[in-house]
């Protein structure tokens, strides 16, 4: 099992990001949240499987086809909350 926390940067609000990374998190089997920050940047929570979650940070190095990401800063073993923020979308 591997967690992670993830500021995603770029073109990354306003382009469907967080409804494609929540997709892209359930087609991988990984679970967390995801939400948009008051600085313009997406912040993702993400556990599951190594190799899925490192596959769920790659794919956001994309994006949707919209998105322009120009970085992907993860910490790993982020503290855990009990529930997600206010505005986030779970996963």
């Amino acid at each position: 099992m591997k967690a992670v926390r993830a500021i995603i940067s770029g073109r990354v609000q306003g382009v469907g990001f967080r409804d494609w990374a929540q997709r892209e998190a359930g087609r991988l089997g990984v679970s967390g949240w995801v939400r948009n920050r008051d600085d313009g940047t997406v912040e993702l929570v993400a556990s599951g499987e190594a190799e899925a979650v490192d596959a769920l940070l790659q794919a956001c190095r994309e994006g949707p086809p919209p998105a322009r990401t120009t970085s992907v800063e993860a910490e790993a073993d982020p503290p855990t909350e009990a529930s997600p923020p206010s505005g986030a979308y779970r996963f």
